[in-house]
């Protein structure tokens, strides 16, 4: 059975970017046979910097976001995955946001979370360990 891996933002954002280099490594993930999940925390982090930093037509983003929604799970913050967050700020000393999207993977069961803004290879409650693919010592998929 393949993987359950939540993706971040900056995964999204250097798919459509111009550093080739990080871009193939999105794709890698993006196009691997692991079942891809986001939050709609990720899509709207993704909207709103696609829009301010003008990464790409308004028709290509729409396009874009229905590709995303379409093949990947994308689950809903609810009032427990709040909490659950601010109990994982507490013991993980992240940000809101980003103990936010731990919990919104930790509860959609995935075991990778992929992402550059936390620490590689640390294992969140047991279950899910981060991945920066982009740092020196990620063994890539």
């Amino acid at each position: 059975m393949p993987d359950r891996i939540f993706i971040d933002t900056n995964i999204l954002i250097y798919f459509v970017g111009d550093d080739s280099e990080k871009r193939e490594l999105s794709e890698s993930i993006i196009f691997s046979d692991s079942i891809k999940v986001l939050s709609t925390q990720v899509i709207n982090e993704f909207l709103n910097v696609s829009y301010k930093k003008s990464i790409t037509t308004e028709n290509e983003l729409a396009s874009l976001i229905n590709d995303f929604t379409s093949n990947f799970e994308v689950n809903l913050i609810y009032n427990h995955t709040i909490h659950n967050a601010i109990n994982l700020k507490s013991k993980y000393k992240y940000s809101y946001y980003d103990t936010l999207m731990l919990a919104s993977a930790i509860e959609n069961d995935c075991e990778i979370l992929y992402t550059e803004d936390m620490q590689h290879n640390q294992i969140i409650e047991d279950k899910l360990t981060i991945i920066n693919p982009f740092a020196k010592s990620a063994l890539h998929i």
